[in-house]
Parts: C-alpha cells; sequence; structure tokens
C-alpha cells in the first residue's frame, strides 16, 4: 500500500521501473496512441468478445468516449429548451438514447409512516385519499429484503448520523430496528439537532420558494431593472447606425417608449450600470475539478474534496427550468458542507434574461452556499448550441457580453466567471480578441478556456501554447483597463484565468504552471480526475502514486457511502446509488496501474492492449464489460435486483443488444 511514509521508496522503484523500460527500448516500438504495459501483463487477444469469466477486454475505443458533458442532457435539452426534435448523429459506438432512470418501488409507504407509527397517533391528512401505503406490516412482508455485504456490517447512513433518515423503508433496517418493540433505534450520543440539519448538505430551496417559481410569483426585480438598461443601450446602438431619413415612422406609444429608453441611455451612458460589490474570487494555485455532467455530481465532488481538491462546481443547470422550480434542475446547485467556501454553480442560457433571473433567483435563495456563479460558454453538444448556448455564445460575443453584465447585476455579492473554449472553428480561433472584450466590458472575476474548439470536441490534444497566448492577453487587457478606468485603478482585483484541457498527471499540472508564469492562475482537471480520482493528492505529493487494487477500493467504498448519504438507503435510492456508482466505474476502470507499465505517466489518449492486473481485484476493477463494474456494486449496494436497468454509454463495454 501506498502512504505518506513510503514515497521515497515508491519513487525508487518507479525511477528503477523507468530505467528498465528505457533499456528495452531498442526491442520495443512505440505505437502511437497505445499505452506500454510489461509483457508479462499483456493477455492474448482470443476474441473480440469479452467476457466477465476471462476478463479480457476490448480495444474499441470511440472519438466521442470523452464526451463527459453529453450524458443524459439531450432529455432534460429537448424537455426544457422547447426543442421537438433534432437529426440524429451517426453512431460511433454510443448508445444515444439510453435511459437509466430507476423504477420506483411497487408499493410505496407513506412519508408520514417512515419512522414508524410509534404510539399510534400517526395521522396521514389525506387519509383514504393517500396514494401511498399506510399499513406497515404489509409494506414489511412486500418490502425487498436488507442488504448483506460484507462491507457496511450496520446501515452506513445510520452509523454516522445515529438515526436513519429512510426509517422503515431503509435496506439496511434490520442493523437499526428492535424486533421486540417493532420501533426503529437512535444512538443518541451521535443524534443531534446539527447532525439531523439536511444531512450535512447545502443550498437547498425550500418548497414555498419553489411554489413562487412555479406559480411566477417570484418578482425578479433587479432583472427586470437590468434587462430595461441593456435594452436601453441596444436602442441607442441601433439608433446610431440607422440612417434617419430611412427610418419608418413610429407611433406615440412607440415614441413615448424609445423617449423613456433615451432617458435610461443618458442616465447610465458614463457609469458600468452593471457593477456590484462582490466577495473576493481567488483561485491562485488551487487544485480545481471541471464541471462534469452525470459523473460530478454531489456525492463524487464530495469524495474529491476528500482527496485533496479545493474547488468544485455543480453539474451544468440550465436557466429556463432553473426560473420555472423544476426539481431536477434545483437538485444540481446542492452541495456537501466540506465544498464551501470553494463552490461555484455553473448554468447554460442562450438569452441575457434567462442569465439575469436564474442568477437572481440563485442569489436570493441560496447565496449562503456559493462562491461563484459560472456562465458556461463552451458547451459542444448540438442541441444546446443550436438553442444558442453553450459554445454557440463563442459566434455571438456581444451577446455573451450582456448575458455576463446581467449576471454580474443580479448575482448579488457572489462573483461570477465565464468558461470558454478556442473558437467554434479548428481554423479559426477567438479566444484572444474575446477575453480582451471580456476584460474591458464585463466584471467577470474569473475565465477558464479549454484548449480546443468545439469543432474537436474532445478529439486531438487541447493546443496549451494557445492558451498560453490568451492568458498573457488577459494580463494585457488588466493593463489596459487600468489606465482607462478610474474605479478599477482604485478597486483593483486580478482576473482568474484558468486552463484546461488533457491535465493527466501532477507533471502537465506543473508544467503548464511553470511555462506561463503569472499570466496563469491555476489549471483545471477534468477526466482524469474520474480516471484517477487521486490525482489532486498527486500534485501535492508531486510524484505517480502507485494505488493498490485494496486502496482502488477502499475510495469506491467512500463513493459509495457517501451516495448513500445524499440518494438514501431505501430501495429508489440504493437503485440510484448504484446507476451513478457505474457511471462512475465507465471512468474509473479506464485507469491502468503504474506499476504494470514499461513507460510512466500514461496519456489520457493512449489505451492499453488486453491486460490483466497484478492480482484479482487489480483485474477486475480494470475492466471494460459493465457487467463487471455491477458485480464490483454488489460488494457495497448488495444483489443487483431485475427491475434495475443500466446501459453504459459505449458499446465498447460488452453492450448486447
Amino acid at each position: 500500500m501506498s502512504s505518506s511514509t513510503d514515497k521515497p521508496t515508491l519513487k525508487r522503484n518507479l525511477e528503477a521501473d523507468n530505467d528498465t523500460a528505457q533499456s528495452t527500448k531498442s526491442k520495443k516500438v512505440d505505437t502511437k496512441g497505445v499505452a506500454q504495459i510489461k509483457p508479462e501483463y499483456i493477455l492474448e487477444k482470443e476474441s473480440n468478445k469479452p467476457t466477465t469469466q476471462d476478463n479480457t477486454f476490448t480495444n474499441n475505443v470511440n472519438k466521442d468516449e470523452d464526451d463527459v458533458e453529453e450524458e443524459s442532457l439531450n432529455d432534460r435539452l429537448s424537455s426544457n429548451l422547447g426543442a421537438s426534435s433534432f437529426k440524429k448523429k451517426k453512431k460511433r459506438g454510443q448508445n444515444k438514447n439510453r435511459d437509466n432512470r430507476q423504477k420506483m418501488e411497487e408499493f410505496r409507504l407513506c412519508p408520514r409512516f417512515i419512522q414508524g407509527s410509534g404510539d399510534g397517533t400517526v395521522v396521514c391528512p389525506f387519509g383514504t385519499g393517500c396514494r401511498f401505503i399506510h399499513d406497515i406490516d404489509f409494506y414489511m412482508k412486500n418490502k425487498s429484503p436488507d442488504i448483506e455485504v460484507e462491507v457496511f456490517k450496520i446501515c452506513p447512513v445510520f452509523e454516522r448520523l445515529g438515526y436513519c433518515p429512510m426509517g422503515m423503508k431503509c435496506r439496511f433496517l434490520q442493523t437499526h430496528f428492535d424486533k421486540t418493540t417493532n420501533n426503529l433505534l437512535t444512538d443518541n450520543e451521535i443524534d443531534s439537532a446539527h447532525e439531523k440539519e439536511h444531512n450535512h448538505e447545502l443550498n437547498h430551496i425550500t418548497g414555498d420558494q419553489k411554489l413562487q417559481l412555479i406559480k411566477r410569483k417570484f418578482k425578479f426585480v433587479k432583472s427586470e431593472h437590468i434587462l430595461e438598461v441593456i435594452d436601453a443601450f441596444q436602442q441607442e446602438f441601433r439608433d446610431s447606425m440607422n440612417n434617419s431619413e430611412n427610418e419608418p415612422a413610429i407611433n406615440d406609444k412607440n415614441q413615448k417608449r424609445r423617449e423613456h429608453q433615451k432617458e435610461i441611455y443618458l442616465k447610465y451612458k458614463d457609469t458600468r450600470y452593471f457593477s456590484q460589490e462582490k466577495k473576493p474570487l481567488n483561485l491562485r494555485n488551487k487544485k480545481i475539478l471541471s464541471p462534469l455532467t452525470t459523473v460530478g455530481n454531489l456525492p463524487y465532488r464530495r469524495l474529491m474534496r476528500s482527496l485533496g481538491c479545493d474547488v468544485t462546481y455543480s453539474e451544468m443547470a440550465l436557466c429556463t427550468p432553473l426560473i420555472q422550480g423544476t426539481n431536477s434542475e434545483w437538485a444540481l446547485p446542492k452541495a456537501h458542507c466540506t465544498e464551501y467556501p470553494g463552490f461555484g454553480v455553473q448554468i447554460a442560457c442562450s438569452k441575457p434574461w434567462q442569465a439575469a433571473k436564474a442568477c437572481e433567483a440563485l442569489s436570493t435563495f441560496i447565496s449562503n452556499g456559493l462562491s461563484e456563479i459560472n456562465l458556461n460558454s463552451g458547451c459542444p453538444i448540438d442541441l444546446l448550441y443550436r438553442q444558442g448556448a453553450g459554445s454557440a455564445l463563442l459566434d455571438n460575443p456581444a451577446k455573451m457580453i450582456r448575458c455576463l453584465n446581467a449576471m454580474n447585476y443580479c448575482s448579488g455579492e457572489i462573483p461570477t466567471s465565464v468558461k470558454i473554449r478556442m473558437g467554434c472553428k479548428d481554423d479559426h480561433p477567438i479566444a484572444k480578441p474575446l477575453v480582451r472584450r471580456l476584460v474591458l466590458e464585463t466584471d467577470v472575476r474569473g475565465i477558464t478556456l479549454h484548449g480546443r474548439s468545439r469543432q474537436q470536441r474532445y478529439t486531438k490534444l487541447a493546443n496549451w501554447d494557445y492558451v498560453g497566448e490568451v492568458a498573457n492577453e488577459v494580463r494585457m487587457a488588466e493593463v489596459e483597463r487600468e489606465e482607462k478606468d478610474i474605479d478599477y485603478r482604485e478597486h483593483k482585483y486580478r482576473v482568474q484565468f484558468i486552463g484546461n484541457g488533457d491535465i493527466s498527471n501532477y507533471e502537465e499540472w506543473y508544467d503548464h504552471m511553470a511555462k506561463y508564469g503569472d499570466s496563469l492562475d491555476s489549471c483545471m482537471v477534468a477526466r482524469a480526475a474520474l480516471i484517477k480520482p487521486w490525482i489532486f493528492e498527486e500534485i501535492d505529493a508531486q510524484q505517480h502514486l502507485d494505488k493498490t487494487s485494496k486502496e482502488r477500493l477502499d475510495i469506491l467504498e467512500t463513493y459509495a457511502r457517501f451516495s448513500m448519504d445524499h440518494w438514501g438507503t431505501d430501495e429508489y435510492g440504493i437503485s440510484q446509488c448504484r446507476r451513478f456508482f457505474l457511471e462512475f466505474m465507465s471512468f474509473f476502470h479506464r485507469y491502468i496501474p503504474i506499476g504494470i507499465c514499461e513507460k510512466v505517466p500514461v496519456k489520457l489518449n493512449e489505451r492499453p492492449p488486453h491486460w490483466k492486473g497484478r492480482d484479482d481485484l487489480e483485474t477486475l476493477l480494470g475492466s471494460t464489460d459493465y457487467k463487471d463494474w455491477i458485480t464490483v456494486s454488489e460488494m457495497f449496494f448488495g444483489k443487483t435486483p431485475e427491475s434495475f436497468i443500466f446501459t453504459p454509454k459505449h458499446k465498447s463495454n460488452s453492450y448486447e443488444n
């Protein structure tokens, strides 16, 4: 096992392994895109179809395999952004229309009776009209059997809190249930009001607040004001561009509106009308985890915090459903208490009014748990792009600037930031002139650049030379603004500039930070943190860590605990835990233990030949067959029920029709 006490030994071992690899370099020819494995760990390819019995593997890697952001978004986008239909792409080995939503219990116990009936005084206000079951004995007879696993001898949530929120529904019920009295157990030494409060989770919106949004009773006062100001400036610009002789006649109503807009323009034309006092945002040398859709859920981010990460972001939330009070969208800004400070919410929009109202709702209802609101202007997904959101904003910098100015005004004291790509086309990068405008024309506090274009999506290597050029452009724009803007000169803040793309080990993180000097504040890590969650530990240790199979299993156990804390230990909660555990495994299995490699480090775009691990568990954890992932999940969540639904994203993961 690797630990802080044996790092020097590990480093010497790695150097010896590298020396051995160098001595055999003349005998082996490096193949581009193929990870170099020691001969004794390479398996002969017996067939194209892997099986769970022989633990052989496929090497069918799709060019879109690393498209993290496309997970589960098509359904949300088509319903929330009003898209009725869209063209189907060519299948590149992916299961595009998979649906991993889990089924609810057939018999569902009334929430009033979850903690038992006690002395029989529990009464449901809906009476016989309630759609849930009130007969606890009937529910217990039809309830799924308890989970029996070696890892969790007692309910992990009960073990931490001293009580179980799932009560009678818990799949570990017998570990906190008194059969003689038919009552649930509590541990008074652990139990406290602080422990009970939202299970240590932040950013909960109340039912009344959500109802205000649903019924459109929430007054977006700041949004209405800033949008009126923005419209006045746009109208003034249009008037200045139009020839007055060719301008059509306008009626009295429109004339009054024009006059009102003129008054607003004259009032604010010499001010930065969107400026607001903000909390400080300091990302300098921080270890940052990128926003990740589906796999970047709360339990995963909590795991990353426990492994050394400093800054995390929510999954991308769509502005329109946030404004409409949609439950699923308001679940995304939730964060664990260990994430704050250093937790940001990422939003996606296509129009300034969406950005303004979403920010006003976030800052009004959950501001105490937010360090930053980030605008996604880099997501390459086609459906989002066609709606004018994500990377589509790169094609319309003026609209992006209006969105950011509206966000800055409506977010109160919460600083705003933006994540962009190099551009939409490979041969036409626009990030350099764009960031200059962002520094000069907005009060954005942070800019993250993914060193790829939209056209590249996640293929080819990120262009870090261009990232460095853009970083320098940000600093030059800051100097230019300081010369022109007295207020900025007096209250100067540093625009945080973050680079992103293809950081798979500590060497690349430090190389980029050293190469681009003071211009680059930090580097953001995405896929590598899914494949190798301990990457931030490596950055702290400044060496490659050879995690044993047992240590990797311990990481999965921690994730399983955090999952049950978040989704619950009832039947539906366990199904959710298992589903997202498998989504995590779809990346986690790609880790190649450095102890079996001839060359270290292995890059993100390198895939191994068929290999076996140093023990059976290591081989199992490296399997590309999703059935083996399910086997691993059963170590923590028990036997998989027949009703469980999971389709892997890639057909290369032994997907069968």
